[in-house]
């Protein structure tokens, strides 16, 4: 039994460890994921080795050719568009019924949650290092979790939490890339302030333009720079 438990903590810390590495480009779209070079970097077996991978393929992270292997799943921008409008539906309908039915609980929340968040992207700057993405990576997601968290529907919640996870390696690009024009801060705190006084339909239209906005900065990224798109 324990050898079971050793195996599967395994893979759950080479599961975080390449996805994380894949998200960061580190790993890059396209690339051929070799089992004994993994292996090595990983510090892994090959046993836990491939149940993070087959993880990863549930996750649209990693594909498959049957016996040829694994790859890094290709980024493109016709998929970048339908993961933004499906999360757009799902986010916004989320939303809403969260705020209508929030109590003062998640308002309390939302405000600490939002306050974690200034504190993080006043100090990004233009050029924001792997540690900074990775600090506010975490804060954006749980600004985002409780803004819909008391919307009453699990699945619901699992749904967008799918489509946001889909939706990341994209994000990271978009941050990665220096937009003077935009100014995620101030996005936020508007979806926050519509979110607390209850303007429902402003912080549903909010929510949408930054999801947008984002999938048009990575559009961008990808279009001036096609290496991100390779796929093999």
């Amino acid at each position: 039994m324990n050898q079971i438990v050793q195996s599967k903590t395994l893979a759950a810390r080479a599961y975080q460890d390449i996805r994380r590495d894949i998200v960061d480009g580190v790993l890059p779209a396209g690339s051929k994921l070799r089992m004994e070079a993994l292996s090595k970097r990983y510090d892994v077996g090959l046993t836990p080795l491939r149940e993070a991978l087959a993880r990863l393929v549930g996750d649209s992270m990693v594909v498959t050719e049957g016996q040829r292997g694994f790859w890094v799943a290709p980024l493109s921008i016709e998929e970048l568009e339908d993961i933004s409008n499906v999360r757009s539906l799902i986010e916004t309908e989320a939303l809403t019924r969260s705020i209508e039915r929030g109590d003062d609980e998640w308002e309390q929340q939302l405000t600490a949650a939002f306050e974690d968040l200034t504190r993080i992207e006043t100090g990004l700057g233009g050029n924001p290092s792997d540690e900074q993405m990775h600090d506010w990576e975490a804060v954006n997601r749980r600004f985002h979790e409780i803004l819909v968290s008391a919307c009453g529907s699990p699945w619901l919640i699992k749904l967008r939490d799918t489509m946001y996870r889909q939706a990341e390696r994209y994000r990271h690009i978009s941050l990665m890339t220096s937009h003077e024009d935009r100014c995620l801060h101030d996005e936020h705190e508007g979806i926050y302030h519509a979110a607390v006084n209850r303007q429902t339909l402003k912080a549903a239209r909010l929510t949408e333009l930054h999801l947008n906005r984002t999938a048009e900065a990575v559009a961008a990224a990808l279009r001036e720079n096609r290496e991100l798109l390779k796929s093999g």
